[in-house]
């Protein structure tokens, strides 16, 4: 079991449910409007957001956001010191720092007694794109060992000030890269690990890379917090992280949607119909699973472990809870049928 750090009251580590995390994208000095996105990524299942703090303007802005934002907030600083210092005295619940690009050891140093004094964590951002020279020149490319090293250089520098409210993170965009640097690390430290991969892409590609690596990693016992990197709305990314957690059996809250391929049998516009299902229970917390299936004589046996569903016919359907047939119904009137089913349940 890893160590456990403390987000703004956000458990992290230690047991605690593996918690998702975003990443604001609006002008990191539009207040409200990035305090607009908080609730409505926090509406969407999201705990921890993330801001980037680029200079010291920012920096003032992020301390009237962190002030008023229902979510811990995180301060992404690269490059300059000043900028971690100024968000954890401005209520950052967290500094995501690359220690190596932030100047010498007394600048590191100054950070930590910073965050030491907030009792504020560190995430150290590894990436397989931004490695170290010197490794890259070791190892020759980006290699599962060499972020691991890098990982362990800054965890170093850190303990060496005696800080270890850490978490970690070593993303990379190839998929198979990350997921062996993070079982290595797995293996060597017990540090909380911050889960991801990297310029995904966009929504569909992106969610595709991002099941695979983190949803593989979970699945495996290793990754305490995560972030969907998709190029999409932010929102997008929390709906995609809810997924991967509820497929690696980790998040019960929710509906389990299942619906059949289709065939040659199917006589309803089940793909149309499984896609309004989906949309109109996105935000529904019940822990059940629907099921929409396209064969009036399979679809009942096939999901028979289903609290409640849909089994198509010819332009019509059935509505079966629990494996028992409740009614038959034209196609029109399948999907109000089944929502007013599923508000009882």
């Amino acid at each position: 079991m890893t160590r456990q750090i403390s987000v703004g009251g956000v458990k992290i580590g230690g047991g605690a449910p593996v918690s998702i995390q975003s990443m604001l994208n609006r002008p990191n000095t539009d207040v409200e409007g990035c305090l607009e996105q908080i609730g409505a990524l926090k509406k969407a299942g999201c705990d921890i957001v993330r801001l980037s703090v680029l200079d010291m303007e920012a920096a003032e802005a992020f301390g009237a956001i962190a002030e008023k934002s229902p979510l811990p907030l995180v301060a992404d600083i690269h490059f300059d010191y000043r900028l971690a210092i100024a968000a954890a005295e401005g209520g950052a619940a967290k500094i995501r720092i690359n220690p190596g690009n932030i100047g010498g050891e007394s600048n590191v140093r100054a950070v930590v007694d910073c965050c030491k004094a907030h009792h504020i964590p560190i995430r150290i951002g590894v990436n397989g794109g931004s490695l170290d020279k010197a490794l890259l020149e070791k190892y020759g490319h980006p290699t599962p060992e060499a972020l691991v090293e890098s990982a362990f250089s800054h965890i170093a520098l850190l303990e060496k000030y005696g800080f270890c409210d850490i978490c970690v993170s070593m993303k990379s965009s190839n998929v198979p890269l990350m997921m062996q640097a993070y079982r290595l690390m797995h293996e060597k430290s017990d540090y909380p690990l911050h889960v991801g991969v990297t310029e995904t892409g966009t929504e569909y590609m992106g969610t595709i890379k991002s099941a695979m690596g983190i949803g593989g990693l979970l699945c495996m016992g290793i990754g305490d917090t995560i972030r969907v990197s998709l190029t999409a709305d932010p929102v997008r990314e929390v709906v995609a992280a809810k997924a991967i957690l509820k497929a690696a059996g980790l998040r019960k809250s929710g509906v389990n949607l299942i619906s059949c391929p289709t065939c040659g049998r199917t006589k309803i516009d089940l793909i149309g119909l499984a896609g309004q299902v989906e949309k109109a229970l996105e935000n529904c917390e019940k822990d059940i699973t629907v099921a929409v299936m396209g064969c009036i004589v399979n679809g009942p046996g096939e999901a028979r472990e289903a609290d409640i569903g849909i089994a198509g016919g010819d332009g019509c359907g059935v509505i079966f809870v629990k494996g028992e047939l409740k009614e038959k119904l034209p196609y029109d009137a399948l999907l109000p049928a089944l929502l007013s089913y599923i508000e009882e349940l």
